[in-house]
């Protein structure tokens, strides 16, 4: 879609690869404060029927404020891949063309079937949300 586009692609391959594959960006944004862009890669993708992808942030840039909102490609879609992106420091961050910006996790799509009842069976961990580990 794009002449700087680049096929995403696993770093590390094999048995002990990634587990999802790094998305590059056609071209220079910058990145104010608070600010959230949709950073166009230039590909699309032909997923076969019963598959999705998810989009997931990049450590590196997640430790420097910059992380993804959003990210769910379903089987159907077939326009360009854009990367939503907020930079949450404090600072303003350069994205530059051929950055990699995020990560592409291909998932297998299972339909359930939702069902309303009055209550849930019980289990050792039950209600416990957040900090529930200790952690």
């Amino acid at each position: 879609m794009h002449p700087a586009a680049q096929v995403p692609r696993y770093a590390h391959i094999g048995p002990y690869g990634d587990l999802a594959a790094d998305l590059h960006a056609v071209s220079e944004w910058k990145v104010e404060p608070g600010e959230t862009v949709a950073i166009p890669t230039g590909i699309a993708l032909g997923l076969p029927a019963g598959y999705g992808a998810l989009v997931e942030d990049r450590s590196g840039m997640a430790l420097r404020g910059l992380t993804t909102l959003a990210g769910v490609i379903d089987p159907g879609y077939r326009g360009e891949i854009k990367i939503v992106l907020t930079n949450l420091s404090p600072i303003p961050h350069t994205i530059f063309r051929g950055d990699r910006i995020a990560q592409l996790r291909i998932v297998q799509r299972i339909e359930a079937e939702f069902e309303l009842v009055e209550e849930l069976d019980e289990t050792l961990r039950n209600t416990g949300g957040f900090g529930s580990t200790g952690s």
